[in-house]
């Protein structure tokens, strides 16, 4: 890509993106994202604290949105089934398959998108960390949730211990409730679609998905209403985060391929009608020109008659008469 330069300025080029590096980083990403949601396995009994915590103060707040969608999803197989699907599987497949399309279709507007879907990731990390909490479906049977992936393990690759497959509930840490990266994913995945899918249909989808994903994670007992809100929470924070990124990124660029100018040395032009050089052991100067003295010795010379043998030993010649 060519840069153009104004006077006395230097425009370094951004460089193309390219899929070999892309992906390294976000399986690094992914990587992290999967090891900070094992990090807050050991306390079980905080994150049960803090999972109540959060359900008295929704219910000081008079707001219970868990508990209806959780009765339905269980009542109704053809709901909750499909919402079990929906929970263990579109996380995991649309987020990447939009960051795919918008390489491929939306270059220019990828590495802002891509830096926003990191930064809020990282962040929710953070929250995983700090703030271990018990979804609703791990809560003791009296606070009425139901675990519908466990109620309906027979009809998916799922056992009774989150989303991961039967004998790898080990690997899964279902303390990482707060925030609800589902949610704040999803949301990501939606404004994505109404920016640049370019077609109504498009702007549909980015409307519904995140919308429907908030009330499946809820009808599923795996999130609190406040851990929807905190996802969305920490998308916007990554968005407000993602510019400020990439501008470091540039600067910490610009600094490694900046290099120092190469030293030249300076040519002294010499006219068309200057006496060719000496041949001889004579002293010359760093941009190869004579001394000084050493020409006017040769001029000097090139002046004077040239002495016969007769001459030699005699004073000065006799005048012609």
């Amino acid at each position: 890509m060519a840069a153009t330069e104004t006077p006395g300025t230097e425009v370094t080029p951004r460089p193309r993106l390219r899929w070999w590096t892309e992906l390294p980083l976000i399986l690094l990403v992914y990587g992290c994202y999967s090891a900070g949601r094992l990090l807050a396995r050991g306390n079980v009994g905080g994150a049960v604290d803090h999972g109540l915590a959060i359900l008295r103060f929704e219910q000081a707040l008079h707001l219970n949105a868990e508990h209806p969608l959780n009765r339905l999803f269980t009542r109704e197989p053809w709901l909750g089934v499909p919402a079990d699907f929906w929970y263990a599987s579109l996380h995991y497949l649309v987020t990447p398959a939009i960051l795919v399309w918008l390489f491929r279709t939306r270059a220019a507007h990828y590495r802002a998108a891509r830096t926003w879907l990191m930064s809020s990731t990282f962040l929710g990390l953070i929250g995983f960390t700090l703030l271990p909490t018990c979804p609703p479906r791990l809560l003791s049977a009296g606070h009425g949730f139901v675990d519908t992936m466990a109620h309906y393990s027979a009809y998916g690759w799922w056992g009774g211990e989150a989303s991961a497959p039967r004998g790898m509930g080990a690997m899964t840490n279902q303390y990482a409730a707060m925030p609800s990266l589902h949610v704040g994913w999803a949301l990501w995945c939606g404004v994505m679609l109404w920016r640049h899918g370019g077609t109504r249909v498009a702007k549909v989808l980015g409307v519904l998905y995140p919308l429907l994903t908030a009330i499946i994670v809820m009808g599923t007992a795996n999130h609190y209403f406040l851990d929807a809100v905190a996802g969305v929470a920490v998308m916007g924070a990554g968005f407000l985060i993602a510019p400020r990124l990439m501008r470091a990124a540039d600067l910490v660029r610009a600094r490694l391929q900046a290099r120092p100018y190469p030293r030249t040395l300076a040519v002294t032009a010499v006219p068309d009608d200057a006496d060719a050089p000496i041949v001889s052991g004579g002293c010359q100067t760093s941009a190869g020109e004579r001394i000084p003295r050493q020409r006017e010795s040769r001029l000097g010379a090139a002046a004077e008659p040239d002495a016969s043998p007769s001459d030699a030993g005699e004073g000065a010649p006799t005048p012609a008469r």
